[in-house]
């Protein structure tokens, strides 16, 4: 065997290999790297637009919160003055309902003197003609002395 024909026929070889996997074999291999390639570069894109995603969510989130302890301190600082005014209208009513039992009870105590004040007129009276009649000895007529015991009464 030659020698040199053997180099040839491996060189021919080797290039019909070469051509064979520049023609069928590389392009495959191309195609799957590139996208493999594009695969890891839209998911490194994914991924930062994730972390973007979620760094806006968080300052949402921290606003959101931020607004809701604001509302919820309104709403307590409301309740509270509510609280507050409830209260003082509530003192205002005791003491109007007070000032009004006071006066009724004034009204009543002044009833109760006008009457206990009529009773003892009365009394003073009948007393007056009972020490009349045991002054003057004589049965003194009460009926015919009405007049006279209502001016007596009234002057008392």
């Amino acid at each position: 065997m030659n020698i040199n024909l053997t180099l040839i026929g491996q060189s021919i070889t080797f290039l019909a290999f070469v051509w064979f996997c520049w023609k069928f074999v590389w392009p495959a291999l191309l195609g799957v790297m590139q996208e493999r390639e594009q695969k890891i570069a839209t998911g490194l894109q994914e991924a930062e637009r994730a972390g973007k995603d979620l760094e806006l969510a968080q300052r949402k989130a921290a606003e959101q919160l931020k607004e809701a302890k604001a509302q919820a301190a309104e709403i307590i600082d409301g309740a509270n003055k509510r609280a507050n005014q409830i209260v003082d209208e509530a003192k205002e009513a005791a003491r109007s309902e007070g000032d009004r039992l006071k006066a009724a009870a004034q009204a009543e105590i002044e009833q109760e003197v006008n009457r206990a004040k009529e009773q003892l007129r009365s009394r003073v009276a009948t007393l007056s003609v009972a020490g009349a009649e045991k002054i003057l000895s004589v049965n003194i007529d009460a009926k015919a002395h009405d007049d006279l015991i209502e001016k007596l009464a009234a002057e008392l």
